[in-house]
């Protein structure tokens, strides 16, 4: 497919550029008036929708001249700029194909690092936009194919450094899917042929498979990467090496706003450790959401000598400060039972409220105790190792 080309001339791309940076909202500049009535207006509203998310997500693209945008389905489960750079950080080489090109925000990153990217498209379109793309941001090393990466793959006689796969998943009838095996392709299904090609793959999964699902039907697991930007978990990534046979290492890492939390464990270490229990001591610690989906929940507690409120309660404490701990880090300031009339003697009307191992929401907790959200006052409603429940006021440490 050719790119409509008027939707990259100079008075349409900048009429395009200033809606993206105004508060302009797609559903209802569809509905105006067509300043530019020789060209359908959804084409044009697919280009502002397109560098609005690309403002967030990968603003390299929205601040390039003449990148093209596809439609909104296709941007999905396009990776943003903080996880793409990540990804690139792991190869290394003199060639990738990248099996499932889609939108090329990931083969941009790794063509910093890799002398030679083959993108891989079965969608025309796609492949055809994600080419433009490239010139416009000077990628001269990546060379775009359309047709299906794995058919593709056999054409490749050399071996390959790496490949890289992001299955979609989305079945055929369009139903999102989280296991492995019903993601389009069938990596699992794949594998023997794609070690033909490669010694080294990497897979980015969806955040929801469940580490043992995917151990289940990979082999040759390496290192098993979870990545969150500001606590929330955006993809696992699955290095994978031609015969491997040592237990893979999971690696947790947090993109906050000033700071990267990293951690490190491997599933015997977490099995064969158990986490000391405490009373709440000095200062309270809640696990960033890349460690609570890893389930390093004992690991976490022994390399750091920090120990747990309760078995089934995934919040720690320690009496000295612990300034490298992989999440939020506060000052206990009280404990208090967990009854009405203590909670109302704290005279509260605002404050962050957190449950963990507790049989209300916060929500109703909320509403029983009318506390407003927000300020610099934090509470939790917890159960301790003795079945009490209490509340801990807190504020932050670090």
């Amino acid at each position: 497919m050719v790119l409509d080309q008027r939707l990259l001339s100079a008075n349409l791309q900048d009429f395009i550029i200033e809606k993206s940076n105004s508060n302009c909202t797609i559903s209802t500049f569809v509905l105006s008036k067509n300043p530019f009535p020789e060209i359908p207006i959804q084409k044009i509203a697919i280009q502002i929708n397109g560098r609005q998310k690309a403002l967030k997500k990968f603003p390299l693209w929205s601040t390039t001249p003449q990148c093209y945008f596809p439609p909104n389905l296709n941007l999905e489960q396009t990776s943003s700029e903080t996880t793409a750079r990540y990804k690139s950080s792991l190869v290394s080489g003199s060639t990738l194909l990248d099996v499932t090109g889609g939108f090329g925000i990931d083969d941009y990153y790794f063509s910093e690092k890799i002398d030679k990217i083959i993108h891989c498209e079965l969608n025309a379109a796609l492949s055809a936009i994600a080419s433009h793309n490239f010139v416009q941001l000077k990628a001269h090393n990546i060379q775009c194919t359309i047709g299906d990466g794995l058919e593709i793959l056999k054409t490749y006689k050399e071996k390959l450094d790496w490949i890289y796969i992001d299955p979609s998943r989305r079945s055929d009838d369009k139903r999102k899917v989280f296991f492995l095996e019903d993601c389009l392709p069938n990596i699992p299904k794949h594998l023997d042929d794609l070690f033909e090609r490669s010694n080294n793959l990497l897979i980015k999964t969806a955040p929801l498979l469940d580490i043992k699902a995917g151990l289940k039907v990979l082999k040759y697991v390496k290192e098993i990467h979870i990545v969150a930007v500001r606590n929330d978990v955006k993809e696992m990534l699955w290095i994978l090496e031609k015969n491997y046979s040592n237990e893979p290492l999971i690696k947790t890492i947090n993109f906050g706003t000033q700071k990267e939390e990293h951690f490190e464990f491997t599933r015997s270490e977490e099995s064969k450790n158990t986490a000391k229990l405490s009373t709440p001591l000095t200062y309270l610690y809640e696990p960033n959401a890349a460690i609570l989906k890893s389930g390093a929940f004992s690991s976490i507690a022994n390399q750091l000598a920090i120990d747990k409120l309760h078995i089934n309660t995934h919040l720690y404490t320690s009496s000295k400060l612990q300034t490298n701990f992989p999440g939020r880090t506060f000052r206990i300031l009280e404990v208090i039972t967990y009854n009405k009339k203590a909670i109302k003697n704290l005279d509260l009307t605002k404050a962050n409220i957190t449950t963990r191992n507790f049989s209300e929401s916060v929500a109703t907790l909320r509403k029983k105790f009318g506390i407003k959200d927000g300020g610099d006052t934090y509470l939790f409603f917890t159960t301790t190792m003795a079945q009490q429940k209490v509340v801990i006021l807190c504020k932050k440490a670090l």
